[in-house]
C-alpha cells in the first residue's frame, strides 16, 4: 500500500464507491422483483382457485344452451306436425 500513489488510491476508492452503488441498485432491483413476483404469484393463486367455479358456470351455460336448442327444435317440429 505504501508504493501506491494518492491518485491510484483515489481511483481505487472511486471504483469501490461505484461498486457499492451498483450493489445497492442491484439489491433494490432484486427486492422490487421479489415483491412483484409475490404479487404475481398471488394473482395466479387467485385465478387457479377460481377455475373450478368458472368450469361449473360453463357447464350450466352448456346445459342452458342445450335446453334452448331443444325447445326451439321442439317448436319447429311441433309447428310442422300440427
Amino acid at each position: 500500500m505504501s508504493d501506491m500513489s494518492f491518485k491510484q488510491a483515489k481511483e481505487l476508492v472511486e471504483r469501490m464507491e461505484f461498486s457499492e452503488i451498483a450493489l445497492r441498485k442491484a439489491v433494490d432491483n432484486f427486492e422490487k422483483s421479489s415483491q412483484n413476483f409475490d404479487i404475481t404469484l398471488k394473482h395466479q393463486e387467485d385465478i387457479i382457485s377460481k377455475l373450478p367455479y368458472a368450469d361449473k358456470k360453463l357447464s350450466y351455460m352448456y346445459i342452458a344452451v342445450a335446453v334452448n336448442i331443444g325447445l326451439i327444435i321442439g317448436l319447429v317440429i311441433g309447428k310442422y306436425l300440427l
